[in-house]
C-alpha cells in the first residue's frame, strides 16, 4: 500500500472519543476526501494523488471502518450518527491545524459531509457530495426500484445480530457481491490490492457491527437530526456528481434535489459509470473537483 499514494504519510489522530487513522499528504489548501461503504480511505488510491499536486489532501477512515476505532453502537445509534462521524472531522482538522478545508465524500461519506456543513458550516470552504442524495429523501421515495436496488438499506438496519451474523458467516462474498452489484462492470475495476484491503479491513467482525449502526443510525437518529434541521440548508459552494449509469441517476433528479438542500451555489453533473466515481472514472472525478475545489464559485 505505500507506494499508492505517492509521498502520503499514515497518521492516527485521537478525538475526544476515538482514534482515527488516515493518510496525508501533497501541499496547499486541506482537502478531505471521505470513503463510502464497504469501503475505506483507500477508495481514494487513483485520485487522491491527483489532487495533492494542489492540496494537503486528508484521507480519513470513518468511525467504524478500516483502521479506525470501531466502538460498539447502542440502542440509540448515536456512536454513528453523521452528526458524530462530522464531529470526529472536526477535531481531526483542529488537531491538524486547520480552521477551514475543502471536503468531498462519497456514498456514506457524502452523508457525513451533508452533516457537516449543517452543523459546522463555519468550517468548510466548499464541499462535493458523490452519488447520493439526502438520506432522508431515499427513505421519502421509496419505491419497488429503490427497494430492490437499496435491499441494503433495509438489510442493514435489522436489530442486532441479524445481519451481523448473517454478513459475518462469509464477509468476502458479501463484501464482494456489493462491489461487483454497484460498480457497472460487475467488479472488475477494483485494484486487487484495493480488494484485499477492502477484504483485510471487513473481515474484524468489528467492523461489520459498526457498519451496520452506521445504517441503523440513518434510519433512526440521523431522521431525526433532518427533522430538526427546519430551515437549515447548506450554505458553502457544493459539487454534486453521480454515475450516469447507477442508481441515482435513473431514480432522482440528483442535481435539483440538492439544490432544494443548499442556499449556496450548486452545480454538478454525471460521469461516466456507475456507483463507485473514485475507482471506475478517477480521471474524471479528479478534474471535476480539482476544477470545483481551485476556484468554488462564490457562496
Amino acid at each position: 500500500m505505500r507506494d499508492w499514494f505517492n509521498g502520503f504519510r499514515r497518521a492516527r489522530i485521537r478525538t475526544s472519543e476515538v482514534e482515527i487513522s488516515l493518510r496525508i499528504g501533497g501541499h496547499g489548501p486541506p482537502l478531505f476526501l471521505l470513503h463510502g461503504y464497504p469501503q475505506t480511505h483507500v477508495m481514494w488510491h487513483r485520485v487522491a494523488p491527483l489532487l495533492a499536486r494542489h492540496f494537503t489532501v486528508i484521507c480519513p477512515d470513518l468511525r467504524g471502518y478500516g483502521d479506525s476505532d470501531k466502538p460498539p453502537g447502542g440502542p440509540d445509534h448515536l456512536a454513528y450518527a453523521k452528526r458524530t462521524l462530522a464531529r470526529d472531522l472536526v477535531e481531526v482538522a483542529d488537531a491538524l491545524g486547520f480552521r477551514r478545508f475543502r471536503i468531498a465524500g462519497h456514498d456514506r461519506g457524502g452523508r457525513v459531509v451533508h452533516r457537516l456543513c449543517l452543523d459546522h458550516p463555519e468550517r468548510v470552504e466548499a464541499a462535493a457530495v458523490l452519488d447520493i442524495v439526502p438520506t432522508a429523501t431515499v427513505y421519502e421515495a421509496t419505491d419497488a426500484t429503490l427497494a430492490r436496488g437499496y435491499f441494503h438499506w433495509f438489510f442493514l438496519i435489522q436489530p442486532e445480530p441479524l445481519p451481523e451474523r448473517l454478513i459475518g458467516a462469509a464477509p468476502d462474498f458479501w463484501l464482494e457481491w456489493i462491489l461487483g452489484r454497484w460498480a457497472a462492470d460487475g467488479g472488475t475495476v477494483f485494484d486487487p490490492r484495493a480488494l484485499a484491503e477492502y477484504r483485510r479491513c471487513f473481515a474484524d467482525p468489528a467492523a461489520i457491527h459498526a457498519s451496520c449502526e452506521d445504517y441503523r443510525a440513518g434510519a433512526t437518529v440521523d431522521l431525526d437530526h433532518h427533522r430538526a434541521d427546519g430551515a437549515r440548508r447548506i450554505a458553502c459552494p457544493l459539487l454534486v456528481l453521480w454515475g450516469e449509469r447507477g442508481l441515482m441517476h435513473r431514480c432522482f433528479d440528483v442535481l435539483a434535489i440538492w439544490r432544494a438542500h443548499a442556499r449556496g451555489p450548486v452545480r454538478g453533473h454525471p460521469l461516466p459509470c456507475g456507483h463507485f466515481l473514485p475507482e471506475e472514472a478517477p480521471e474524471e472525478t479528479a478534474r471535476a473537483l480539482l476544477a470545483f475545489f481551485a476556484d468554488p464559485p462564490v457562496a
